[in-house]
């Protein structure tokens, strides 16, 4: 069972950009879906972002045209790219990886955006 460290948060204004990193202490190239989840306070932990295997991907509706998941299985990262950040973007930014009925969720990355 990997182990799952986010870093890259921190504080930017509106309309800057940034990129979250999800580093697995072991291999995930086996892993069918890695994803990044967000939780803003007061609201619910929502979906962020989704990556298969072969890199198929899919977003969620208030991200979509301005963050990009990528994972690198040779590296055993995924990344968040985030641009044209909003406000509302401020969240607690988990990393989950998803095997059948196996979950493993990072312990977040706080992003931010702010003047």
């Amino acid at each position: 069972q990997v182990q799952l460290v986010e870093s890259g948060g921190g504080l930017v204004q509106p309309g800057g950009s940034l990129r979250l990193s999800c580093a697995a202490s072991g291999t995930i190239f086996n892993i069918p879906i890695m994803g990044w989840y967000r939780q803003a306070p007061g609201k619910e932990r929502e979906l962020v972002a989704l990556i298969g295997k072969t890199g198929n991907t899919a977003y969620g509706d208030s991200v979509k045209g301005r963050f990009t998941i990528s994972r690198d299985n040779a590296k055993n990262t995924v990344l968040l790219q985030m641009s044209s950040l909003k406000p509302e973007d401020t969240a607690v930014y988990y990393c989950r990886s998803s095997s059948g009925s196996l979950e493993v969720w990072g312990q977040g990355t706080l992003v931010t955006v702010s003047s």
